[in-house]
This record gives C-alpha cells, sequence and structure tokens, in this order.
C-alpha cells in the first residue's frame, strides 16, 4: 500500500504527455484499483501477523487449540483457505476481522473508527465500480460518494485531490494500525 501512495499524483504524470482527459480517467481507475488491492494485501499480512504471534486469540475466538506459533503459509490458509482474502466494503471489512479476532480487538478498533468510515466506504465502492462497471456498482458508488451522477471512478478520483484524499486516509489507517500494534 505505502507503494502506491509514495508515487506523484497521477494527473501529474499523464499531463505532460498529452494524453487525452479519458485515458487520464481510466490511469484513476487503475489507481483505485491498485490503492484497494494494496489495502487487502495490507490487512491480510495484519492478519497473518496476529495470529502466528498470538494463536491463543484466535483459539479463544474459535473454540479451537491451536499450537502458539505456526507457520505463516498455515496462518494465511486459516484466513482465506483456499480462496483469496475478500469482504465486501467497510462492514465486510469489520466482519471479517471478527471471524478470526475478538470485537474489542485493537485491529478491529482501529478499522472502525469514525475517521476512516467515508474513506473505507469510498475505497471500496469506488474500486467495484472502476473493475465491474455495472449498473450495481455504480449505484454503490454514487452513494458513497454522495452524487446522483458520474461517468466513471477515474473521472470522479481525478478531480479535487480526490483519489490522493482517499489514498492519504488509508495512509493515516495503516500509520495508525502500526502505532496501535502492541
Amino acid at each position: 500500500m505505502r507503494r502506491l501512495m509514495r508515487r506523484k499524483p497521477l494527473l501529474m504524470l499523464c499531463e505532460p504527455s498529452g494524453v487525452s482527459d479519458k485515458h487520464v480517467s481510466w490511469g484513476y481507475d487503475l489507481a483505485i484499483i491498485r490503492l484497494y488491492r494494496d489495502f487487502e494485501n495490507f490487512v491480510l499480512n495484519c492478519l497473518v501477523a496476529l495470529i502466528n504471534n498470538d494463536s491463543a486469540t484466535l483459539s479463544d475466538k474459535t473454540g479451537v487449540g491451536f499450537p502458539r506459533h505456526m507457520n505463516v503459509s498455515v496462518c494465511e490458509y486459516l484466513v482465506v483457505g483456499t480462496g483469496y482474502f475478500d469482504f465486501k466494503a467497510r462492514d465486510g471489512l469489520i466482519a471479517k476481522l471478527k471471524q478470526f479476532l475478538p470485537g474489542d480487538h485493537w485491529l478491529v478498533r482501529v478499522v472502525k473508527g469514525q475517521l476512516y468510515t467515508q474513506a473505507l466506504g469510498q475505497l471500496c465502492a469506488l474500486r467495484n465500480f472502476a473493475a465491474h462497471d455495472s449498473s450495481v456498482s455504480k449505484k454503490a458508488a454514487l452513494r458513497a460518494i454522495d452524487q446522483q451522477r458520474m461517468s466513471s471512478a477515474g473521472a470522479w478520483l481525478k478531480l479535487q485531490g480526490r483519489f490522493e484524499a482517499i489514498a492519504d486516509r488509508m495512509k493515516d489507517l495503516a500509520n495508525e494500525i502500526e502505532r496501535t500494534a502492541p
């Protein structure tokens, strides 16, 4: 996640090259997909590390006794099974965390923080609209940004520093997780 957020704003990279406005929008579509992917990986890595370093929490949550420290691959398997790490929006992320952690766990509390509610909602909805371009994903994106119309996620994100604002909030969330972790 930090890798994407260290990059210069996409608009600054695209304008000098003379690409069209549509192409700049596509760049922002890709940027929100990449930011979401990096955030997903970040949360998955946090969960895997938590399980690896403190399997007693998982044992308490599930009622199954686990060894004190497990192989990282085993911890990841416990989280994703044979699939991949996936969650539906902010509430889905919180529910996913609660599958493995108690509701009062520090990671759950940080993710539930009101400071990140809007940015997480926008990140998830805009990523889905950029990736799927369906009527359902567009309606969810419009609700997340509290507007009536938009042509694409990228077209909305490229204006007024919106992408950068979401990316900055995700960086704030990552930093708070780092500060709060024992």
